[in-house]
C-alpha cells in the first residue's frame, strides 16, 4: 500500500503495470492502430498516422544512406512543424539518438548543447534565425553538416541557405536493433544552475513516461481517437515532447501544431477546430486571461486543460477557472523524469503549491535535507526523490553520485507530503532564503504577490541583508494600464498574508520579467543581475 492509493481517481491504481519499448516500436503500434486517423495538422496540411511512420522511415533511411546510425547523435533545430516528429523518430530509427537544441537559445547555448552532446549534424528548418545560427554552428566546426527540412513543404518560406536538402531513401532490408537501454535523447536542462546539462533518457525511459501518463484515468479522460489537441508548447522541451505529444499519439489524437503562441489566435483556434485538448504553461494562460472578452468566447469544447513547466500562481488560476468554467489540472514532472512526476485529480484538494498525487508506476517520497537516506512522515517539510521506469539514467558526460541515493532520485524540489499522500511544494532548493535563521520560500511571497490586482507577473529571489543575512526582493511586472506601487505599500498590502520575515526588502518595477526558451519565468537570471551589480559596488 502506498499512502496515496486510497485518493486515485475510482478509473485507475497507482501499481499498474507501466510496459516499456523502444519508440520506433512505439510508432508502429500506432500506425498500425490508428493508421487512417490524422496524426497531425500544421498550415492546414494533414499527415495521418500511417502517412507519419512511412514518411519518417523515408527519411531514416536517407540519414543512414548517408551515414547516421548507432552512436551517432543527431541535432534537431526545429520549431512546431511536422519535421519535428518526422526526424525525431527517422534519428532513432537509425540507432542514433537525438539532441534537442532550442530555437530561443542564443548562439552559445546551442554551440555548447552540440558539441557537449557530440552532435555530428543538425536538421533545421528554413525559418530565417534558424538558418542563420546553423550556418554559425557549421562555420565555427560545431557540427560537420546541416541538413533542411523546407518550410515550403508546407507553404511557408525558406530563407536562403547552402545546406544539403532532408534525405529520403528506399527502406533497408532491416533496420538497426535498438534496446530498451539504448540513450534516445540527450535532453539539456533549462541551465538555471549554470552550464546546462544533458539528461540521457533511454528508450525505456521515455516509453515509460508514456505508459504512465497513459495509465493515468480520470473523470476528464476522453475515448482514444477523438481528442483535438492544440500544440503551442515547444516540442523541443520535455513537457511538449513526452507529456503532450507522445502522449496524446499513444491515444490516437490530432495534434495541431503551432509554432509559437498567441492568445488572440488561441482562442480562434479553439472555436474553430473544436479543440478539446490545451496543456500551456502559466505565462499562457495569463495571456488566455488577460485576453480582452475572453468571457464572451465560445470555449464550450474544452475538455482536458492543464498548467506545467513552472507553478500557476493560485490567484491566476481560480479567476481563470471562473472564466472557463472548469479546473485546470496539471502536476509535477522534471526533465530528468521524463517529465512524468505527480498529477492532480479532478477532486483535489485546493491549496498553492499542491502539485497532486504520484503517476502510476512512479515512487515518490520526502527525505531529510541533511540526510537523503532518513524518510519523513506525512506534514513534514524536506526534499522530494522520486523513482520508476521513467527516470533518467543520469547526466551526459558528468559525475553522477550525487544524483541518486539507493536508486532514488534527489529532484532539489523542497515540499511535503500530507496524510492522503498528496504532494505540495513549497520551492526549489536552491532558491530557499536564509533570512535571520528562517528559511524563506520565494514561491510562497510570490503567491501572496498575486493577489496583489495591479500584479500581472512577479518574481522574488534573495539578496544580501546586513541584519539577516539574506532577505526578498521582489521584481513585477504590472498589467497594462496599473498605477505602480512603493515598496511601504507592497509590504502594507501583504503584512496579513505572509510573516514579518518573508515580507519583501526590496522591490522593482520592470516592464517585463526574464524567460526561458519554455516560457519558465527566470529567477536565475535576476540572481545573477543582483550578483553582478554587488560585485561593482
Amino acid at each position: 500500500m502506498r499512502p496515496w492509493d486510497s485518493a486515485y481517481p475510482p478509473e485507475c491504481r497507482w501499481d499498474v503495470p507501466i510496459r516499456t519499448g523502444t519508440l520506433p516500436g512505439f510508432l508502429d503500434d500506432v500506425a498500425t492502430r490508428f493508421s487512417g486517423l490524422p496524426a497531425l495538422e500544421y498550415r492546414g496540411h494533414l499527415l495521418r498516422y500511417a502517412e507519419l511512420r512511412d514518411w519518417s522511415d523515408r527519411i531514416a533511411a536517407g540519414l543512414m544512406a548517408r551515414g547516421v546510425g548507432r552512436g551517432d547523435c543527431v541535432a534537431l533545430y526545429l520549431p512546431n512543424t511536422p519535421w519535428h516528429p518526422l526526424c525525431f523518430f527517422a534519428v532513432l530509427r537509425t540507432g542514433a539518438r537525438v539532441v534537442h537544441l532550442s530555437a530561443l537559445d542564443a548562439k552559445r547555448e546551442i554551440a555548447h548543447k552540440a558539441r557537449d552532446a557530440g552532435a555530428t549534424c543538425v536538421i533545421t528548418t528554413g525559418f530565417g534565425s534558424l538558418v542563420a545560427n546553423a550556418q554559425w554552428l557549421l562555420e565555427t566546426g560545431a557540427v560537420r553538416d546541416v541538413f533542411l527540412a523546407p518550410e515550403a513543404r508546407w507553404g511557408g518560406e525558406d530563407a536562403a541557405n547552402d545546406f544539403f536538402e532532408l534525405p529520403e531513401a528506399d527502406l533497408p532490408l532491416a533496420w538497426p536493433a535498438i534496446g530498451v537501454e539504448d540513450i534516445a535523447l540527450l535532453q539539456y536542462t533549462g541551465g538555471t544552475t549554470g552550464t546546462p546539462k544533458g539528461a540521457m533518457l533511454t528508450h525505456g525511459n521515455l516509453t515509460a513516461t508514456v505508459a504512465c501518463y497513459k495509465a493515468w484515468r480520470d473523470a476528464t479522460s476522453l475515448p482514444e481517437g477523438t481528442a483535438r489537441v492544440l500544440v503551442a508548447l515547444p516540442l523541443f522541451h520535455i513537457f511538449a515532447l513526452t507529456a503532450v505529444l507522445l502522449r496524446q499519439m499513444s491515444e490516437g489524437a490530432l495534434c495541431h501544431l503551432r509554432v509559437r503562441f498567441d492568445a488572440a489566435a488561441w482562442a480562434d483556434d479553439v472555436e474553430r477546430l473544436r479543440i478539446t485538448t490545451f496543456p500551456g504553461v502559466p505565462t499562457m494562460w495569463i495571456g488566455i486571461l488577460n485576453l480582452p472578452g475572453i468571457e464572451k468566447r465560445d470555449l464550450s469544447s474544452l475538455r482536458q486543460l492543464s498548467s506545467g513547466g513552472a507553478p500557476m500562481p493560485h490567484e491566476v488560476q481560480q479567476r481563470l477557472e471562473a472564466v472557463l468554467g472548469q479546473r485546470i489540472g496539471g502536476g509535477w514532472g522534471m526533465t530528468e523524469t521524463g517529465p512524468a512526476g505527480t498529477r492532480l485529480p479532478p477532486h483535489a484538494p485546493r491549496r498553492a503549491g499542491l502539485i497532486g498525487l504520484p503517476l502510476p508506476g512512479v515512487d515518490a517520497r520526502i527525505v531529510a535535507l541533511d540526510d537523503p537516506r532518513r524518510v519523513l512522515p506525512p506534514g513534514e517539510v524536506g526534499e522530494m526523490a522520486v523513482r520508476g521506469p521513467n527516470v533518467f539514467v543520469g547526466y551526459w558526460g558528468r559525475e553522477n553520485a550525487d544524483t541518486f541515493v539507493d536508486g532514488w532520485f534527489l529532484t532539489s524540489d523542497v515540499g511535503w507530503m500530507d496524510e492522503q499522500g498528496y504532494f505540495t511544494l513549497v520551492d526549489r532548493r536552491k532558491n530557499m532564503i536564509l533570512s535571520g535563521g528562517f528559511n524563506v520560500y520565494p514561491a510562497q511571497i510570490e503567491q501572496a504577490i498575486y493577489e496583489h490586482p495591479a500584479v500581472a507577473e512577479c518574481i522574488v529571489i534573495g539578496v544580501p541583508d546586513d541584519y539577516r543575512g539574506q532577505a526578498a526582493k521582489a521584481f513585477c511586472a504590472l498589467k497594462p494600464g496599473a498605477a505602480p506601487f512603493t515598496l511601504d505599500e507592497l509590504r502594507a498590502f501583504l503584512a496579513d498574508r505572509l510573516g514579518k520575515h518573508e515580507l519583501p526588502s526590496a522591490l522593482e518595477i520592470r516592464e517585463s520579467l526574464p524567460r526561458s526558451a519554455a516560457g519558465k519565468l527566470m529567477a536565475a537570471t535576476l540572481r545573477d543581475e543582483e550578483a553582478a551589480r554587488a560585485a561593482h559596488h
